[in-house]
């Protein structure tokens, strides 16, 4: 870049730099989601569609950082986990949010025609986001577990709170229904839930629930074989798309996975799955997410 005697005013920028070795969590919010949930009608208490969308996204996210080991997310919410050592960005803290930010956003407009076919985007949604620094494992744990816990009280209140005002029968306004609400603890929630409207709360989906957890998992994919320039040999790998895969799965051999043209190899995939990340049992069995 050419030099000017302008570039003084580079002096007055300044780079916050987040404390090395602890693991960065940023998290990011729906920037006046309320409106924008009532503007684009959003089931209530929750959108599936939407869900799956904002889960479309984050592994957008994962995708694009791979110093991001997990993600969890819940309504209008995201966490991303970058792994301790990470040195992403020089660790600049405006550079990492900002930049996962916008791909997050960017992400969700480019694909909200694949969720919502038959409603246009009224206005781009937004998003906030903030970085925080953990210095221990079990701290990362703690905090996830915070957001999953907060995920399942949340929602118990707005599945009652939705059954009230969306009753056939008596409806009450929102109004009517937080104060019916007030002071209730959970197993009133769920009596008023089974015994009013017939809603085993236990039997809804567990992404409305429990939330989505997205990382990396091992599993069996169908790899096509690209011939080397010369045509006798393999030079590399290409995992079939899903669409793919289940056009040929069927015509890989019981003995050894391979057709000639495709076998099955070992590979860490982005995945979405609505699991417990309380207990241990997550942990133990994907120990290298926060080693």
């Amino acid at each position: 870049m050419a030099k000017s005697k302008f570039e003084y005013v580079k002096n007055f920028e300044v780079h916050h730099t987040l404390l090395p070795e602890t693991w960065i969590v940023v998290r990011i919010d729906g920037h006046s989601f309320h409106r924008f949930t009532s503007e684009h009608g959003f089931a209530k208490p929750n959108d599936e569609r939407a869900l799956h969308l904002a889960n479309h996204a984050a592994r957008a996210v994962m995708d694009e950082f791979k110093d991001v080991t997990i993600a969890y997310g819940q309504s209008d919410e995201y966490s991303f986990v970058f792994r301790r050592k990470s040195q992403l960005y020089k660790r600049r803290e405006a550079k990492i949010t900002t930049t996962l930010v916008s791909l997050f956003t960017s992400a969700y407009v480019v694909a909200w025609p694949n969720y919502f076919p038959s409603l246009p985007l009224k206005y781009p949604p937004s998003f906030d986001a903030r970085a925080v620094v953990y210095p221990a494992p079990q701290i990362v744990r703690d905090y996830l577990s915070w957001r999953q816990a907060d995920c399942h009280i949340n929602n118990l209140y707005n599945t009652a709170f939705w059954a009230l005002v969306q009753d056939k029968d008596s409806p009450k306004t929102e109004v009517q229904a937080q104060a019916f609400l007030k002071d209730t603890d959970a197993g009133a929630k769920n009596e008023l839930l089974f015994k009013q409207y017939g809603i085993n709360y236990a039997k809804l989906p567990q992404m409305f629930r429990k939330g989505s957890v997205v990382y990396r998992k091992e599993q069996d994919v169908l790899v096509a074989k690209a011939p080397a320039d010369d045509g006798s040999a393999v030079k590399r790998g290409r995992i079939l798309p899903e669409v793919e895969h289940e056009e040929v799965v069927a015509k890989a051999s019981a003995d050894d996975g391979s057709d000639g043209n495709v076998v099955k190899r070992r590979r860490k995939l982005v995945v979405v799955e609505h699991i417990d990340l309380i207990s241990d049992s997550f942990w133990n069995d994907n120990p290298d997410i926060l080693s």
